[in-house]
């Protein structure tokens, strides 16, 4: 079957904004797969991510350990390399979603790619095997822009080209196969890859998965109409400008930004602390450690996929209050005092924190919520925005953890991150959008406007 597209900027029923494409899984496969919210034509841009992700997320929770034990880094020296890394991540971040619109997401994409390689080799040949600590950092810091462009790229491409009613589910699937790469099936194949090829070796299998992901995504996603600039009439310099200004001009995208910020802000502060805590004071080795964390982040992938369905339902502002803030905050609680209390425990620390794992994927449906209090031609920039509060959380957690005394005074920590996703609840009682399905269900003014964008497996 052929599958029919077309540009979301101009007319639906116009020809000249329609291209035609082979589509290659069958008409059942594609049926179910629209069912469950999965954009056909996207579908190996989001097995790319998936792989991408997976390289990216391999060295997340033996990074810091390494650099401490084996390139004589101290652990303050590591919380700055991780936090310069944040600094570059929440510069591409912001970056991704403006200069989708100037650019389109696809060359967004493959730029983030090349720099990942490219400074990822910087890494290991010169700071790692020639042992040169300041072009470590330098590299691993700037190709903390690689990750954003690749991915969220991806996902204003996802949002430009899906209805309301099926973009909570489709951005269910992006963060599914985020989180299935960083950290959990990374943290996996490193407990797999470290006994066989160490820790340097399974740096160079991290970017090789890398190097597939980005090819498959890049070259296999066969949607060209979405794949390009905005028309938004705006030059280059104004839609930059667009991705600041938004804030004050549209203050719920502003909040919203900062409920993204508290979702991750508090696990990316875990990935610098929690092997720490957990091998020396808990007393589990660093096998079982990763062990655990692949568990509990692979429930994390799952519910992110549940959520992400059940927003479209429940209602996007409803399950980011309950299943994100709330539950995020009884998860950080069980987490750390709970394996205090009892040791290593497997199972019991297992469900502890997949606890706070499972909050942290309640707060899917924001990725939908946020973007829906602006106009159309504004997505971009409230995108933008959003996932500039996606990347400060990498570089906020790790300055949380210097800040309040690292390791040594997690109870500190802890408490901190119960306290804002408290706070987080209290800000998302004013996220409440017309889009929001629960709203478009009561049969509100915006469930009879008229959307441009297509389901993608027509």
């Amino acid at each position: 079957m052929r599958g029919v597209w077309r540009d979301p900027h101009t007319p639906y029923c116009s020809k000249e904004s329609t291209m035609t494409m082979d589509v290659t899984p069958g008409t059942a496969t594609r049926g179910l797969l629209d069912r469950l919210g999965l954009p056909v034509p996207l579908a190996l841009g989001f097995v790319g991510v998936l792989l991408f992700m997976i390289g990216d997320g391999v060295e997340s929770n033996y990074l810091s350990p390494f650099l401490v034990d084996s390139e004589g880094f101290s652990e303050s020296a590591a919380a700055v390399t991780i936090s310069a890394y944040g600094i570059f991540v929440t510069i591409g971040s912001w970056l991704s979603g403006t200069l989708s619109s100037i650019l389109g997401p696809r060359k967004v994409m493959i730029i983030g790619a090349i720099t990942w390689v490219v400074f990822e080799a910087l890494f290991l040949l010169v700071g790692v095997e020639a042992g040169v600590h300041w072009v470590a950092i330098v590299a691993y810091a700037v190709r903390g822009v690689g990750y954003p462009f690749f991915a969220y790229a991806f996902l204003v491409w996802i949002n430009t080209a899906t209805r309301p009613e099926q973009r909570g589910s489709s951005v269910g699937w992006f963060w599914f196969v985020f989180g299935a790469g960083l950290p959990t099936l990374g943290s996996l194949i490193a407990s797999w890859s470290i006994p066989i090829l160490g820790e340097v070796g399974t740096f160079w299998l991290a970017t090789l998965l890398v190097i597939i992901g980005a090819v498959m995504a890049i070259f296999g996603v066969r949607d060209r109409a979405h794949a390009g600039p905005a028309r938004t009439g705006e030059s280059a310099f104004g839609e930059l400008a667009k991705g600041l200004t938004i804030i004050w001009r549209q203050p719920r995208v502003a909040i919203g930004a900062a409920v993204r910020l508290i979702n991750t802000a508090p696990n990316f502060a875990l990935f610098v602390v929690a092997p720490f805590f957990f091998t020396e004071q808990v007393g589990f080795s660093q096998s079982q450690y990763l062990q655990i964390v692949t568990i509990v982040y692979t429930a994390n992938i799952f519910a992110n996929l549940f959520f992400g369905v059940l927003g479209d339902r429940f209602g996007w502002q409803r399950t980011v209050l309950w299943f994100g803030c709330v539950t995020s905050a009884v998860g950080a609680a069980l987490l750390y005092f709970v394996p205090l209390l009892i040791g290593p425990n497997f199972w019991a620390t297992v469900a502890c924190w997949a606890i706070f794992g499972i909050g942290l994927a309640g707060f899917v449906p924001l990725t939908a919520l946020v973007p829906s209090f602006v106009p159309a031609r504004d997505r971009g920039s409230a995108l933008a925005v959003y996932t500039l509060a996606a990347g400060l959380s990498a570089f906020v957690g790790p300055v949380l953890v210097g800040a309040l005394g690292g390791a040594a005074n997690l109870p500190v920590l802890i408490w901190t991150f119960i306290g804002m996703y408290l706070l987080g609840a209290v800000l998302c009682l004013a996220l409440h959008s017309l889009e929001d399905p629960r709203n478009l269900r009561r049969g509100s003014p915006s469930s009879t406007s008229t959307d441009r964008r297509i389901p993608l497996s027509e």
